[in-house]
């Protein structure tokens, strides 16, 4: 099985709908949820937020945050992530932003991802440091990253005691 099924089975259980707001991943995390029959059940939409304008513009970043912090932070995926829940009909959100590469900087190497999990208790972040694996490894351990995120959390939801 693999893990967008037993997203789509977790969210399901859950009655979670999920979205999520990319931007070095290009969409690969909605394209790997919805690569699966029967997701429209549990994914409403994902943002694809590849410049600090889209950011902006469709999931509330702060200019302010981008200009302090940078595109890649866990501040700006913090906010990727309350954007897409909030722009959302979803109840769970994952963000990514990261430098897939070539390139990088000493403060900001190749490889850097920051992850963000917005879901009703609020936001989480992660920064990952996949390295210098090249451009296309690194969007991939991201894509699976984020999703190892998400059946964390729905995992964390369906154990959860119930109030009565």
């Amino acid at each position: 099985m693999t893990r967008a099924t037993e997203i789509l089975e977790a969210a399901r259980r859950a009655q979670v709908m999920i979205a999520t707001a990319e931007s070095c991943t290009g969409g690969m995390i909605a394209s790997a949820l919805t690569d699966i029959p029967g997701s429209s059940a549990i994914f409403d939409r994902g943002f694809v937020t590849y410049t600090n304008a889209a950011k902006i513009d469709m999931l509330g970043v702060h200019e302010r945050t981008l200009a302090a912090f940078g595109a890649v932070s866990k501040e700006v995926a913090a906010e990727m992530a309350t954007g897409a829940r909030d722009n959302a009909k979803a109840k769970l959100a994952v963000s990514v932003t990261g430098i897939a590469g070539p390139g990088g900087s000493e403060h900001k190497p190749e490889g850097r991802v920051c992850f963000g999990l917005a879901d009703a208790n609020g936001v989480v972040t992660q920064t990952v440091e996949f390295g210098a694996l090249g451009r296309d490894a690194v969007r991939q351990a991201a894509r699976d990253h984020a999703l190892d995120l998400l059946l964390s959390a729905l995992s964390n939801a369906l154990e959860a005691p119930k109030d009565t």
